[in-house]
C-alpha cells in the first residue's frame, strides 16, 4: 500500500541510530542539552528537523496508558511510608478483586522520576496479580517535578547511599503490607534497573529482582546477592552491555540464580512505550511476559 504524503508514516522524520545514541549520551551522561541539540541539528540537517525529532526520542507523558488510572480492575493511590531517614512518597496499586495475600513488587522508575508512565507500569503489575509499589526516589528532594529535564537534573543531587537505604526500607515496608504474602520482588528500568541490582546486593530480604538495561554492581559485591535475578538487555545498548560479561562471571562464581536475555536490534529503553523512537513492541511484550512469569514463580 502506498502511503500518502500526509499520512503519519510519511510525515515522521527519519531517526538514525546516531541520533538515538546522542540522546542516550545526553540523558545518561552529559545532561548538556545545548550540546545535544547542536549534535542533533547536525545529524538532522536543520534546527527545524531536530525540533521535530526531539519529541520522538523523548518520552511523551501524554501517551495513553495501557492500564488507565481509573481502570476498575485495580485500585491505586498515592501514599507515604517510612524511608531510611524520612518520609517516602509512592504510588501503590492492588487488584480490585484481590482474594488472599499476594506477592509484592517494587516498581523502580527511570531517571525521570515517578511519572505517569511508571504509574502505568505499576498498574500493569497489579493487574497481573501483585501488590505493586512505585516509590518516588526523589522524595528526599521534594518529589518528582512535572518537568522531565528538571527531574533528570535532580538525580545528580541524590545521595547514592541514601537511595539504597530507601530501597531497602521499601522492601521492609512491603514485607509488612497487610495484603502481601511477605515475599518482595523488584523490577526497574534504566536508572531503576541499576537500582534493582544494587538493592539485590544490599537486601537479603529481596526474593526476586528484574533489571531492564540496568548498570551492574561491582563484582566484589555480587556474592551478597540472595535474590533470583532476571536481567533484560538491549542489543544496541553498548554503554550498558559492556558490563554484561563481567556480571555473569561474578554471578556464576557466587552461585547466584539468574537468567540473562539480550534482545537483538533494539535500543536502551525498548520497554518504554511513551518513547516512539526507542520503543520496540515485540521485544517489550516478550520481556514483559518473561518478567511476569518469573515474578509469579518467585513470589508465590
Amino acid at each position: 500500500m502506498t502511503k500518502s504524503a500526509t499520512s503519519p508514516e510519511a510525515a515522521r522524520p527519519a531517526i538514525t541510530q546516531a541520533m538515538i545514541d546522542a540522546y542516550d549520551e545526553y540523558t545518561h551522561l552529559t545532561l548538556d542539552r545545548r550540546r545535544f541539540m547542536e549534535q542533533l541539528t547536525r545529524l538532522a540537517g536543520s534546527g527545524a528537523a531536530a525540533a521535530t525529532i526531539v519529541p520522538l526520542l523523548a518520552a511523551n507523558s501524554a501517551q495513553a496508558a495501557i492500564v488507565a488510572e481509573d481502570d476498575p480492575r485495580v485500585k491505586g493511590e498515592d501514599i507515604t511510608y517510612p524511608g531510611s531517614g524520612g518520609e517516602m512518597k509512592g504510588y501503590q496499586v492492588k487488584p480490585a478483586d484481590q482474594a488472599g495475600k499476594l506477592g509484592t513488587v517494587i516498581v523502580v522508575h527511570e531517571n525521570r522520576g515517578l511519572n505517569p508512565h511508571i504509574k502505568d507500569v505499576a498498574r500493569r503489575v497489579a493487574l497481573d496479580g501483585f501488590v505493586a509499589l512505585a516509590p518516588d526516589f526523589l522524595s528526599p528532594l521534594g518529589g518528582t517535578p512535572g518537568d522531565e529535564d528538571k527531574a533528570r537534573d535532580m538525580f545528580t543531587k541524590l545521595d547514592a547511599a541514601g537511595v539504597t537505604a530507601n530501597a531497602v526500607a521499601t522492601v521492609a515496608y512491603l514485607k509488612g503490607d497487610k495484603d502481601g504474602n511477605g515475599k518482595v520482588g523488584a523490577v526497574g528500568f534504566c536508572w531503576g534497573g541499576g537500582t534493582v541490582n544494587t538493592l539485590a546486593v544490599n537486601s537479603p530480604d529481596l526474593s526476586a529482582g528484574v533489571a531492564y538495561y540496568g548498570m551492574q554492581p561491582k563484582a566484589e559485591d555480587v556474592p551478597k546477592i540472595k535474590a533470583a535475578l532476571l536481567l533484560h538487555y538491549a542489543g544496541l545498548d553498548e554503554r550498558i552491555d559492556a558490563g554484561i560479561d563481567a556480571y555473569k562471571k561474578a554471578l556464576d562464581a557466587a552461585h547466584v540464580e539468574y537468567t540473562v536475555y539480550v534482545y537483538d536490534g533494539v535500543n536502551h529503553a525498548f520497554n518504554n512505550d511513551t518513547s516512539a523512537a526507542r520503543y520496540d513492541k515485540k521485544a517489550a511484550d516478550l520481556a514483559w511476559g518473561r518478567t511476569i512469569a518469573f515474578l509469579k514463580e518467585k513470589l508465590a
